[in-house]
């Protein structure tokens, strides 16, 4: 897959899941330490492979500032678009294992990580679990995460109305998000 443009994918596993509902999901990927590209590439690979689970395009990928914690490398960040037949909790908890396999070290919130893999919203569900809040709870005020999901915006189906691409104008403005230009 070439990760500078929004391209559709054909993830090698496809199907429903245990009750036969297959949903939209939005996932974030983002890496600030070691090869950032690689780490992305094999997450969306790691993505594609997930059982019931078939990976319909990625964003372009951006250069972004941290945030929260603004002493440390700057982050690639992109935003997938996945149908899956698992359960939201059930998401949550194999992206968790692509970030360990990945060398994910929880020590700073919002610090370096090799990997973080965030669901941003999955098609008809909300939740306030706390193991799993969606929408994202901060999803509309990262432009490392707006920017990025605009250039999907129109998989989205069953989600929300708010105009993703205005409100990812106005992010930019206000925090850094550069296309990314390997090499």
């Amino acid at each position: 897959m070439d990760d500078m443009g929004a391209e559709e994918q054909d993830g090698r596993s496809s199907g429903a899941g245990p009750d036969g509902t297959v949903r939209r999901a939005f996932l974030s990927l983002g890496a600030n330490l070691g090869d950032r590209a690689a780490s992305l590439r094999a997450a969306r690979e790691a993505l594609a492979a997930l059982p019931a689970t078939r990976v319909l395009a990625a964003s372009p990928v951006y250069e972004t500032a941290p945030q929260g914690l603004e002493d440390q490398a700057w982050f690639l960040n992109q935003v997938v678009c996945v149908e899956t037949g698992l359960e939201p909790l059930e998401l949550l908890r194999r992206c968790q294992a692509i970030e360990q396999r990945a060398g994910r070290v929880r020590e700073a919130r919002f610090g370096p990580r090799t990997l973080d893999v965030d669901i941003l919203m999955v098609e008809g569900v909300e939740s306030d679990d706390p193991r799993l809040t969606l929408p994202h709870p901060r999803l509309w005020r990262r432009a490392f995460v707006v920017v990025p999901l605009a250039d999907l915006w129109t998989l989205a189906r069953g989600l929300t109305t708010v105009d993703v691409r205005a409100l990812a104008a106005e992010l930019r403005r206000e925090q850094a998000v550069e296309p990314y230009r390997d090499g």
